[in-house]
């Protein structure tokens, strides 16, 4: 439930911001006529993104012995692939976005208004649905596969109240004098995603230890389960938010603890070098 609280706070703050700037564009050369178009186009996303998601899994459900293990590993470290792409792409793009949603509405206000609006809604919101949805899905694979149901439910309910924050945080940034230091809160939930990540990377391995298409070198490293049991609440909410495992094989811990150091350290660089651009003056 966290790990898809998170993700669906990320994600659908981005995309509250994204339709709050196409909207503030709109006012700005009273083009206000054309916000219905805006709507539709960022429903019918939705409805795209929600299916996407229907669809991952309800396949991954369907699949059963070694096809079940290659398609979850394989969803695993695509998700960690696409994740850490969007942690850096919206660290170093967030200052241009504004800019370049603002310069799509003006030409779709002079072309074809509200085809080309819709359209600049609908691709700018349905990359984050889809891109939500894959992660929501392997975040759902990633816990207890014998607790389909209650998986299920804390899935969606994370979902649900991460969405929720996420439209009341948009709403506050737009109506009301509230401001968000968005630059600090991509950074935190930024780590924290790269921790999720790396989970994913060290699950998908474990799934592909199963199959032996990736070696385990040493079975178990350790087990702490006696200490930590994976099947307890805490175990459960370890091992979907973070990837734990009380007894993992060496080219686990190879995965999670590589992925982890080498992700850590461009995110560390490249904050530290806009951090540095940002406090520079103007000359």
């Amino acid at each position: 439930m966290v790990s898809s609280f998170l993700l669906s706070l990320r994600e659908g703050l981005e995309a509250a911001l994204i339709i709050g700037i196409v909207l503030g564009a709109l006012r700005k050369i009273r083009r206000t006529d054309l916000a219905p178009a805006l709507w539709v186009g960022t429903l019918a996303a939705t409805c795209v993104s929600i299916l996407a998601a229907v669809l991952l899994t309800i396949f991954g459900l369907s699949l059963e012995g070694n096809a079940e293990k290659i398609y979850e590993g394989i969803t695993m470290f695509l998700a960690a692939g696409i994740l850490t792409w969007m942690i850096f792409w919206m660290s170093g793009q967030a200052r241009h976005l504004k800019g370049e949603l603002e310069e799509g509405v003006n030409k779709a206000a002079v072309s074809t208004g509200k085809r080309s609006l819709f359209w600049l809604a609908f691709f700018a919101v349905v990359r984050e649905g889809v891109e939500l949805a894959l992660f929501i899905t392997a975040a759902f694979f990633a816990g207890n596969n014998e607790q389909v149901g209650t998986n299920t439910i804390q899935t969606l309910a994370g979902v649900v109240l991460g969405l929720g924050t996420a439209i009341l945080l948009g709403w506050s940034l737009l109506a009301t004098t509230v401001r968000l230091d968005l630059r600090r809160f991509f950074q935190i939930t930024g780590m924290l995603l790269i921790l999720f990540a790396a989970g994913l990377v060290a699950h998908g391995i474990h799934e592909f230890n199963e199959i032996n298409w990736i070696p385990s070198i040493v079975e178990h490293v350790w087990d702490v389960n006696s200490f930590i049991d994976e099947t307890s609440v805490t175990g459960e909410l370890l091992k979907t938010l973070f990837g734990y495992n009380g007894n993992p094989s060496l080219t686990e811990m190879i995965g999670y603890i590589g992925y982890l150091i080498t992700v850590s350290i461009f995110f560390g660089r490249s904050t530290s070098k806009r951090d540095v651009k940002a406090v520079q003056p103007q000359v």
